[in-house]
């Protein structure tokens, strides 16, 4: 059964830095898009990044261009976020997903994961 499973959130102050995992199991996702979405309590899923199936393009939000970077490691079988100088509204369930084609509509993927917390503190 094919699965994502992130990992790698938790509590950082303003500021701080954290890096999230999605890795994938029960398939191979290489010739898939990978997507990162995040959802506050009691707002819609918004997108956050996007990287297509080799890396080779990569698609951000505008509120986390410059501050966020999605890569991926085929090899490996697992993408990733880094997220760098965070702020208090960066806080939210944080979701991978994957998709045939990199794009900024959840609808478009064909798997997600279960989530992980982050949390940003003033």
């Amino acid at each position: 059964q094919a699965q994502l499973v992130e990992s790698g959130g938790g509590l950082v102050q303003a500021g701080g830095s954290l890096r999230l995992s999605c890795a994938a199991s029960g398939r191979t996702f290489n010739s898939y898009a990978m997507g990162w979405f995040r959802q506050a309590p009691g707002k819609k899923r918004e997108f956050v990044a996007a990287i297509i199936w080799n890396g080779g393009s990569t698609y951000y939000a505008d509120s986390v261009k410059g501050l966020f970077t999605i890569s991926r490691d085929n090899a490996k079988n697992t993408a990733y976020l880094q997220m760098n100088s965070l702020k208090p509204e960066d806080t939210a369930v944080y979701y991978c997903a994957a998709g045939r084609y990199m794009e900024s509509r959840p609808g478009r993927y064909d798997y997600w994961g279960q989530g992980t917390q982050v949390t940003v503190s003033s």
